[in-house]
């Protein structure tokens, strides 16, 4: 004699794989409305993609600003005089890229009366960039102070800076730096160090790096 088994399906059962279906079905509608219906999720993978674009972008040009901008010349600084004076020994053969191409006494300020007065060229090899220096001594910090007053006076223009001169932590004098007001595209720099005067113009980019960097 045989055994016969016969097979059903359980309400229970049905239940659960109705239950299956309708969370698989869940999960799907849940993807298609990410991805594709609003596109948040790809937005949002685009925009990391474009933030990190962004980022080395910036990077590229910052480096790229300081390759444009070297700190050592790339010409030779021309030799002073055999008989230069201990002032004009003392003006460096070279501020950051800009090298001495000329230096020779003058005149400029001889109504006030120093003991000694040059005008030094500085450059970079492209006279478009070229920044001159006038520089002169007094007897006293007094005398040297009261050319200064006159010649930071008289610049109107945008300022660009101002301040204390410092060595050593002690207040030697002041400087000013100021767009030239009778062209937007220069600047001028004036500034006293105990008995010595400087005044730089030039280009208003080559003024600005050249009188930050200068040793004096």
């Amino acid at each position: 004699m045989s055994n016969t088994q016969s097979s059903s399906t359980s309400p229970s059962h049905g239940k659960l794989i109705a239950v299956v279906v309708a969370a698989a079905l869940v999960i799907v509608l849940a993807l298609l409305s990410a991805f594709i219906w609003p596109g948040w999720a790809l937005n949002k993978s685009a925009g990391s993609s474009t933030q990190q674009t962004n980022g080395t972008t910036s990077s590229q040009n910052s480096t790229s600003k300081e390759e444009e901008e070297p700190t050592t010349p790339s010409i030779k600084a021309t030799a002073l005089p055999s008989d230069a004076t201990e002032l004009l020994k003392a003006m460096p053969d070279s501020v950051l890229n800009y090298a001495r191409t000329k230096a020779e006494a003058s005149t400029s300020w001889t109504t006030a009366s120093p003991l000694e007065e040059y005008t030094v060229t500085y450059s970079t090899g492209d006279s478009a960039k070229d920044v001159t220096l006038i520089v002169a001594q007094w007897s006293t910090a007094d005398s040297a102070k009261k050319q200064y007053a006159a010649l930071s006076g008289a610049l109107t223009g945008e300022e660009l800076g101002a301040g204390t001169v410092k060595v050593s932590g002690k207040a030697t004098g002041s400087y000013t730096a100021k767009v030239d007001a009778n062209d937007d595209a220069k600047a001028i720099a004036v500034w006293q160090n105990d008995t010595a005067v400087f005044q730089v113009t030039g280009a208003k980019a080559a003024v600005e790096r050249f009188y930050q960097s200068f040793p004096l």
